[in-house]
C-alpha cells in the first residue's frame, strides 16, 4: 500500500513537473520577439511580400535561415523550399487615374484608388459608363441596353443580396466582371464597394482574382465618392442607383456626362515560380514519430503598385508567420523533445486563393492518415481575445485547446465555425483534424496601408502564440489522437 501511495505521489509530482516546464517554455515566448520579426517582414525593403516576388523571397529566405540556426530539419532535397508556380503580376509606372468633364482631376494612389493585383494594363481615355452590377445573362443583362465598346465602365465590385427566377449569378471575382466588361468591348473596368452596405468597403489592395488567365484591361477599385464624382452630371448618386436596382431587381445602366484617363503598365506571367518554407522537428517515440502536427500561417500578402505604394500585412500576416517562427524557437531552443513530429509551415500564396497551402496538403511527403491535426494561424496580432476556429468539424481538438486556455490567458470565446477556414481549408478537406487561431476583431486594418506593426495589440499577440504553442506540445507529445470529422 505505501508503494502504491508512493507512486501515486512520483506521478504526481512528473505530472505538475510537466506543466510547470510546458508553462516555463511558454513564458520564453515574447511580444518583443514577435513584434521584432512582424517589423521586419512588413518594412518597406519586402514590398508587401506578393507571392513570387522580390519581397517575398527576402522574406523566405529570412525564414530559412531562422529554421537552419535553429537546428531544424529540411523536407527534402536539402532546402527547405518546396516550390510551385503560380499566377504573377507587377504593376508599373506610368500610374494615372483622372476623371475628366469640365475641367481633369487627378487621383491619388492608395487614396481615391489602386489597382486589383491582377489588373492588364493600358493607357486609355474614353467615356464611362454605369453597369450596375456588371452582370450579363440572359435572366438578367446590365448590358443590353447601354454601348461600352471602346469605353470604360463603372461596376459595383460585389454581386446583389437577391435573385432573379432562382439563378445564380456568376462569380463577383474582379476576373469574372473584367472578362464581361472585355467581351462587350470595354476597354477598363472601375469597381466601387456597395454604398447601402453597413460598413462600406473601403479601397483594398488585394490579388483575389479569381480563376483564368489576365484579362488585359486596366481594373480599378475607386472610392465611393470618387464614383459620385463620375455621376454627378446624372443627377443621381451611388446609393440611389444601388436602392433602385435593389427595389426593382432591374437594371439602371447609363452613360455618364463624364470621361476617365486610365495609365498603368504591367507584367504579368501566366507561371512564376514561389515556395512553401517547410522545417521539421524529429519526434523521439519510435512508435509515434511517424506521426505529424502541421503548425502553419502564410507568409505573402498583396505587394506593391508602382513603387508608389505598399500594404504591409503586419497583422495579415507577418503576425502568424512570427508566431509560427517563435514557437519553432521555443521547441528548438530548450531542445523539448516530443513523441510526434512538427512541421512548422510558411504557405505562399494564401492571398490568391489558398494555393501554398492546397500545394502542400496535396503533395505531403508522407500520408496525411500520418498527420494528426493542423494548426493555422492567421491574423493573431490584432485585436481584443481569442478565437478558435473550425470547432465544430474537430471538437476535441477544439476542447483541447480552449482547457490549455482556461488554465492559463482565459481569452478564447466560445464562438467557432466549422469547414476549415483560409489555409486550414485544404487539410480539413482531405479529414485532417484542423484548428485557426485567430484574433477577434481583428480586422480593421485588413488590406490597408494601415496595417502596421504599431497597430498590434502586444499582450494578445503574445498570448495566442503562447497558447499555439501550448497546444502543438500536447498534440505532440501524444495527448491528443486524431479524431473523424464532424460533418
Amino acid at each position: 500500500m505505501k508503494k502504491y501511495l508512493f507512486l501515486i505521489c512520483i506521478l504526481a509530482t512528473n505530472f505538475v513537473f510537466s506543466q510547470n516546464s510546458a508553462k516555463n517554455y511558454a513564458s520564453q515566448i515574447s511580444s518583443e520577439n514577435l513584434l521584432k520579426t512582424v517589423e521586419y517582414l512588413s518594412s518597406p525593403e519586402l514590398e508587401g511580400r506578393f507571392s513570387g516576388s522580390e519581397g517575398f523571397y527576402k522574406a523566405a529566405e529570412f525564414m530559412a535561415k531562422e529554421f537552419t540556426n535553429l537546428g531544424l530539419n529540411k523536407l527534402k532535397d536539402e532546402s527547405y523550399f518546396q516550390k510551385f508556380f503560380v499566377e504573377y503580376n507587377e504593376i508599373h509606372q506610368p500610374i494615372e487615374f483622372k476623371l475628366i468633364t469640365d475641367v481633369e482631376k487627378e487621383y491619388e494612389l492608395g487614396k481615391d484608388f489602386v489597382f486589383r493585383g491582377f489588373t492588364g494594363e493600358g493607357n486609355i481615355q474614353s467615356e464611362v459608363v454605369f453597369v450596375g452590377y456588371g452582370i450579363s445573362i440572359p435572366e438578367y443583362d446590365e448590358y443590353a441596353n447601354v454601348d461600352v465598346k471602346d469605353k470604360i465602365v463603372l461596376a459595383f465590385k460585389f454581386n446583389p443580396s437577391w435573385k432573379i427566377e432562382n439563378v445564380n449569378f456568376p462569380s463577383d471575382l474582379p476576373r469574372e466582371k473584367a472578362r464581361v466588361a472585355k467581351n462587350h468591348g470595354a476597354k477598363g473596368l472601375l469597381l466601387v464597394s456597395l454604398p447601402n452596405d453597413k460598413n462600406p468597403q473601403k479601397t483594398i489592395g488585394s490579388v483575389m482574382h479569381g480563376k483564368g488567365e489576365q484579362v488585359n484591361i486596366p481594373q480599378l477599385h475607386i472610392d465611393i465618392p470618387i464614383a459620385d464624382e463620375f455621376l454627378f452630371k446624372s443627377g443621381k448618386t451611388l446609393k440611389q442607383l444601388q436602392s433602385e436596382i435593389d427595389s426593382t431587381k432591374s437594371p439602371k445602366s447609363m452613360e455618364l456626362q463624364a470621361k476617365a484617363k486610365i495609365q498603368v503598365k504591367t507584367n504579368y506571367q501566366k507561371e512564376k515560380e514561389t515556395v512553401n518554407v517547410i522545417s521539421i522537428l524529429p519526434g523521439k517515440d519510435e512508435k509515434l514519430k511517424d506521426e505529424f502536427v502541421i503548425i502553419g500561417a502564410h507568409l505573402d500578402h498583396v505587394g506593391e503598385q508602382g513603387g508608389k505604394i505598399y500594404f504591409p500585412g503586419a497583422n495579415d500576416n507577418a503576425s502568424g508567420s512570427a508566431a509560427v517562427l517563435e514557437i519553432a524557437r521555443t521547441f528548438a531552443k530548450n531542445n523539448i523533445q516530443t513523441k510526434r513530429s512538427i512541421m512548422f509551415v510558411l504557405f505562399a500564396s494564401e492571398e490568391s486563393g489558398l494555393e501554398g497551402s492546397e500545394f502542400l496538403s496535396k503533395n505531403l511527403p508522407f500520408p496525411n492518415e500520418k498527420v494528426v491535426a493542423m494548426l493555422n494561424m492567421d491574423c493573431v496580432g490584432y485585436g481584443d481575445s481569442i478565437q478558435l476556429g473550425n470547432g465544430k468539424s474537430a471538437p476535441k481538438l477544439w476542447e483541447l485547446s480552449k482547457l490549455i486556455d482556461s488554465e492559463n490567458a482565459k481569452l478564447t470565446v466560445k464562438n467557432t465555425w466549422s469547414g476549415g477556414g483560409a489555409d486550414a481549408s485544404p487539410f480539413h478537406q482531405i479529414g485532417i483534424p484542423s484548428l485557426y487561431f485567430v484574433t477577434t476583431n481583428s480586422y480593421t486594418h485588413l488590406h490597408y496601408m494601415t496595417d502596421k506593426t504599431e497597430t498590434l495589440n502586444p499582450k494578445l499577440f503574445e498570448e495566442i502564440t503562447r497558447l499555439a504553442f501550448l497546444t502543438t506540445l500536447q498534440i505532440a507529445d501524444g495527448k491528443y489522437t486524431r479524431e473523424s470529422l464532424v460533418q
